[in-house]
């Protein structure tokens, strides 16, 4: 599975950083951005925390 970010929807809201456990997002600029995608544990706690619904793991 993968962790994608829309950038067009994402508004570096941050959330997403937040709520992830295995650090695979951070904050670069104005943007969230995918550092980690092997840590990914597939929890979706990102997806859920995106207010913007700019992520989606495929």
């Amino acid at each position: 599975m993968v962790v994608q970010i829309d950038n067009e929807k994402c508004e570096g809201i941050g959330d997403c950083v937040d709520a992830c456990p295995v650090e695979v997002i951070a904050l670069e600029g104005d943007k969230c951005v995918v550092v980690n995608p092997d840590d990914c544990t597939d929890c979706e706690a990102c997806v859920d925390a995106c207010p913007r619904e700019a992520i989606t793991i495929v």
